[in-house]
This record gives C-alpha cells, sequence and structure tokens, in this order.
C-alpha cells in the first residue's frame, strides 16, 4: 500500500515518460483525476480518463504528451508531503523555473496552477512542482 498517493501518481507520470510509454494506469480517485486534468489544461498530459465502474477496479487511464518524440514532463517535485503538509499565502506565490513550470496547489476553489491561484487571489497546500 502506498502512503503517498499523489507522490507515486507523479513519479509514475516522469517514469513511463522516460521509457517512452503512451499511456499510464494509476488506481482512481477524484483528487488524481482532478490533478491529471490540470496537467492536461497545463499542457502535460493529453488526456485522462477513468475506467471501469466498480470502486475497487475502477483506474484512471494517462495519455502522456511529446513534443518532437520528447516526454513534456521533464521534472516533478513533491512539496507537500503526508508527514509535513506545506501551505502557502497567494502574496508568497512565485514563477516555477522563470515561468517555465508550474505549481499545483489545493485550494478551496479546487485543483489549482500557481498563475490561476493569483488570478482568483486564493492560496492553499502546495501539492508538487512541474517543469
Amino acid at each position: 500500500m502506498v502512503g503517498d498517493t499523489i507522490g507515486d501518481f507523479i513519479i509514475r507520470l516522469k517514469n513511463a515518460g522516460m521509457v517512452g510509454k503512451d499511456t499510464v494506469s494509476v488506481p482512481y480517485s477524484k483528487l488524481r483525476h482532478n490533478i491529471a486534468n490540470k496537467l492536461v489544461e497545463a499542457g502535460y498530459l493529453s488526456a485522462a480518463d477513468s475506467k471501469g465502474k466498480e470502486v475497487q477496479s475502477k483506474t484512471l487511464e494517462v495519455t502522456l504528451r511529446y513534443e518532437n518524440g520528447i516526454h513534456r514532463i521533464n521534472g516533478v517535485k513533491r512539496i507537500s508531503k503526508p508527514g509535513r503538509r506545506l501551505y502557502t499565502k497567494v502574496a508568497e506565490l512565485h514563477p516555477v523555473k522563470f515561468g517555465k513550470g508550474h505549481l499545483i496547489l489545493s485550494t478551496p476553489a479546487g485543483i489549482l496552477t500557481n498563475e490561476e491561484a493569483k488570478e482568483k487571489k486564493v492560496g492553499g497546500e502546495q501539492l508538487f512542482m512541474i517543469w
């Protein structure tokens, strides 16, 4: 059993891209599905669909995105971990990798990138950085 499901999810995406896979299948949860949809909007993934109907057999099928044969996700860094949650105010949000990456936040307004959180003027838990 995995203790850090979000960390497991983002590392699976990164590792699958490094070996050239087209799709990744992970256990389904609403949080993972919302994160995958936000990564689709940000341009890191092509699609995210749920498969199966029963709770035990439901999976999230994620289609990876490549540009000129190179995986779109160059790196990820988990910030808030199960042992140490890290929260931030909207005034403390800064660009990631000089604007080339994104910080994914869990906010009262849902899962947002750092740019969207600044627009909506809302802070929250820093989940991970992706570039």
